[in-house]
């Protein structure tokens, strides 16, 4: 970043160059400045024999300010120059070529970055803003925010022709041996044995194979691993390997459990339809809906791909007109599922199924609730409720999502389920965060979510209830006439 700096303000060939280091506080980023400093003292590699030359003596640059009090790198050629400021400093009308902020995890809020991100925009020609972060720890939002987003442009999730992202660590097969395994640190520190000692490294993961706090920060700050982060919900190996093609077509007939998770305005609404097959597995297919009104900003909101998904025939994904989800677009869905399959029932979050209820009616396509084995049966297609917090509720064999949870989990892992592979359903489990509480019981928690994760709750939600198989059978022991609670 320092060298750069010096290259864009005195030989990138713009005249009256303004570049900016930038950093949470001064010290911050006096760090950046201070190595363009000591670049323009150092010895010119490969220059004059005299051990003085430098870009300083020469005069290419001038430095304000003596020693570490060093301030302003001035390019006298070109009239250009280089300075620091904090976070939350501004100077009037900046014209920025570079803006470097390095450390950006450090950074308590993005008002400063945003800001500066506006001024660069409004620049002719190739002025550029330079962002460099350690992996960020869970509480440090900027750097996590900023990180996942250019981790989506490397993979090609986000297209942004102006975004570059260079991201050194090591691979997910390495993490669980990186202490052992010298031969992958490169990955994440491509200059190491250059000018990183490896014997400092040597010395940091010695003493973090037995100071647990230390191995922590070791694997976050030198190898890239996510340590005390929103990290994928599951194995993503195992995720990975259970997304396969999932075509409603093939199961006609078939005994299917809904499930739906309907949006509040604009969010996502989530269907998920899972399919028992002869071999034991289950297959299970999402569909999503969103709003067409801010469609655009809501993408860059959420770092997603809505525009191109809503696009793509090949992704059940649709922004419907308006700016609230008509919710007769999701029961028509419901009604071909049920005219097409065998479907038991509907599992439900109990938010906003009165707006559905009410689009089934208006459709002429009966539902109706379950109240328990003791009230009457209704007409049409049964909804039933889902349990969505910690809590697990027998009464009644209620579905609950830490019993679903359970139920995804194992079925993932054992790789007796197949997903299909919706790029917006990947989305929702690389944003998922898994909460617990103290016996265990879990659930996917949206406001600790780094995103949508609306597809993965009706995932979970249709499986558990294809594995509970709602008809009656006890799911747990107090349901059970013939079990009896003995004191010992």
């Amino acid at each position: 970043m320092a060298a750069t700096g010096l290259y864009m303000g005195g030989w990138h060939g713009v005249k009256r160059a303004e570049v900016y280091a930038i950093g949470q506080d001064r010290a911050t980023a006096n760090v950046l400045f201070r190595d363009a400093v000591a670049m323009c003292r150092a010895k010119i590699p490969g220059g004059e024999e005299d051990e003085h030359d430098s870009l300083l003596t020469r005069g290419d640059v001038v430095i304000r300010g003596e020693l570490d009090n060093a301030w302003k790198i001035e390019f006298p050629e070109s009239g250009s120059k280089f300075q620091t400021l904090a976070n939350g400093e501004a100077i009037s009308g900046p014209r920025p070529t570079l803006v470097a902020a390095d450390e950006i995890h450090e950074f308590k809020s993005n008002s400063s970055i945003e800001t500066w991100k506006r001024a660069i925009a409004k620049m002719p020609g190739d002025a550029l803003m330079l962002l460099g972060t350690n992996t960020p720890a869970s509480t440090q939002i900027v750097g996590t925010d900023y990180s996942e987003f250019y981790q989506k442009v490397a993979t090609g999730e986000v297209l942004d022709d102006e975004a570059f992202a260079f991201i050194a660590r090591v691979d997910k097969a390495d993490r669980e041996n990186v202490f052992d395994n010298e031969s992958c640190w490169p990955k994440a520190l491509p200059a190491l044995g250059v000018t990183f000692p490896v014997e400092n490294i040597r010395g940091e993961v010695n003493t973090a194979r037995v100071l647990l706090s230390t191995a922590f920060s070791v694997k976050r700050l030198y190898f890239g691993i996510p340590i005390g982060s929103t990290d994928f919900w599951i194995s993503e190996e195992a995720w990975s390997a259970v997304q396969n093609p999932v075509d409603p077509a093939a199961f006609k007939g078939r005994k299917c459990h809904l499930s739906l998770d309907l949006s509040d305005k604009n969010d996502l609404t989530a269907l998920s339809a899972a399919w028992g097959q002869d071999d034991g597995r289950l297959a299970v297919k999402t569909w999503y809906w969103t709003t067409q009104s801010g469609l655009k900003e809501r993408a860059l909101a959420d770092n997603a791909k809505y525009v191109e998904w809503d696009a793509d025939p090949l992704v059940d994904f649709t922004a419907v007109p308006g700016a609230v989800i008509d919710k007769t677009f999701v029961a028509e869905q419901v009604k071909t599922l049920c005219a097409e399959h065998d479907v038991q029932f509907l599992a439900f979050d109990s938010a906003g199924m009165a707006d559905f209820i009410a689009a089934c009616e208006a459709i002429g396509f009966a539902v109706w609730k379950y109240e328990g084995p003791d009230k009457p049966e209704g007409q049409g297609l049964k909804l039933v409720a889902h349990g969505q917090g910690k809590r697990i509720v027998f009464e009644d064999r209620a579905l609950c999502m830490p019993r679903s949870v359970e139920k995804l989990e194992d079925r993932i892992l054992a790789g007796t389920i197949d997903i299909d592979n919706s790029p917006v359903t990947y989305m929702c489990a690389g944003n998922a965060f898994l909460d617990a509480d103290g016996q265990g019981n879990r659930a996917f928690d949206k406001k600790r979510s780094r995103g949508r994760i609306d597809g993965l709750v009706t995932i979970a939600m249709a499986a558990g209830a294809a594995d509970n198989d709602f008809d009656g059978t006890p799911v747990s022991p107090w349901d059970d006439p013939a079990y009896k609670y003995q004191v010992a």
